[in-house]
């Protein structure tokens, strides 16, 4: 019973590692969490000490922070790449991107012109 217990054991193993996915190390999550708070910090640093004047540049360098940290926590943390698992979580980011865009293109277009057409007089002072 334990010789066949074994033998399963090993067989879920070689399944285990058969998918492609990288697994992390200690040095990697180490990493991906100084990034983090590397990533973190500078844009906090820029709030709290008012390093831009402009606020819509400010905004836009934190947006790009996050960005790159988005891709870090994927990198390192749930360890996508364009190999794991024969590119399909690769080809379900793309799509889960597109979607998320589409969505909110989508939304701002009718609020926009929900506001434009129900308060017309409001834009005319």
């Amino acid at each position: 019973m334990s010789q066949n217990h074994a033998e399963v054991h090993d067989n879920h193993q070689g399944g285990h590692d058969s998918h492609g996915a990288a697994h992390g190390s200690l040095r990697g999550y180490v990493t991906g969490f100084l990034l983090s708070v590397v990533l973190t910090a500078i844009p906090f640093w820029l709030v709290m000490n008012d390093v831009l004047a402009n606020s819509t540049l400010t905004a836009i360098v934190i947006m790009l922070f996050a960005a790159v940290q988005i891709v870090v926590h994927m990198v390192y943390f749930l360890h996508m790449s364009g190999r794991s698992e024969g590119g399909w979580t690769m080809m379900a980011l793309i799509f889960t991107i597109i979607i998320v865009a589409i969505a909110l293109t989508g939304s701002l277009w009718v609020m926009f012109h929900l506001n434009a057409n129900m308060m017309p007089d409001l834009h005319k002072m």
